[in-house]
């Protein structure tokens, strides 16, 4: 267990020697980001918004093996219902608060209803996890007139994932994309299987 508060390097840099090792430690890395205290002069210079959505933006692609993205919402801002392509998902709120709704995975290929297991509200420093062995998850901003920001750290990054709707369970096949990478706008591409998941 990690006993110390972590400045943002330091932080980084024991993620980056987690993911060094095969097998990652969640219970490690959750210890890690917890002892990390947000600083938006940290992280600020990465955090750009847009007005209509919730923006991605790459911090670092890690050593392959991982990637670091700051999200940030604005107001009343969401995020479809996804899966996380195998991938294990660790999410610290360095702002505001994020509302998170689990929902099982879909049982046939029926048209139904998604079932919703679980929400749950995070605040600033609080850390979560999911993966696909828990289920599917939407994330949000749940005020209207305060933005948030959260750091999510994938392993391994995530090229392709599904996002599904929520009254009929159909998944489709989307490729996230970077509002930014390293505090510079990506530029636009038109794409018709991008989703910000």
């Amino acid at each position: 267990m990690t006993s110390k508060n972590l400045t943002w390097s330091e932080m980084l840099n024991r993620v980056h020697e987690i993911f060094e090792d095969e097998k990652v430690n969640i219970d490690e890395l959750r210890d890690v980001l917890e002892a990390y205290h947000s600083n938006e002069s940290d992280w600020g210079q990465y955090a750009l918004f847009d007005e209509h959505r919730y923006t991605r933006n790459l911090v670092s692609h890690g050593n392959g093996a991982y990637n670091v993205i700051l999200v940030c919402w604005g107001e009343g801002h969401g995020s479809c219902i996804h899966d996380h392509a195998n991938s294990h998902c660790m999410v610290k709120v360095l702002s505001g608060t994020l509302k998170e709704t689990l929902y099982e995975w879909p049982k046939s290929n029926k048209k139904r209803k998604m079932n919703e297991k679980e929400v749950s509200e995070h605040g600033m420093d609080q850390v979560t996890y999911i993966s696909d062995t828990i289920g599917l998850h939407r994330v949000e901003n749940p005020s209207h007139y305060t933005k948030s920001v959260s750091l999510h750290f994938y392993s391994p990054s995530i090229d392709v994932c599904c996002s599904f709707d929520e009254n009929s369970g159909r998944a489709v096949k989307v490729c996230p994309t970077f509002w930014s990478r390293d505090g510079v706008r990506t530029p636009f591409i038109v794409n018709d299987t991008s989703e910000n998941n």
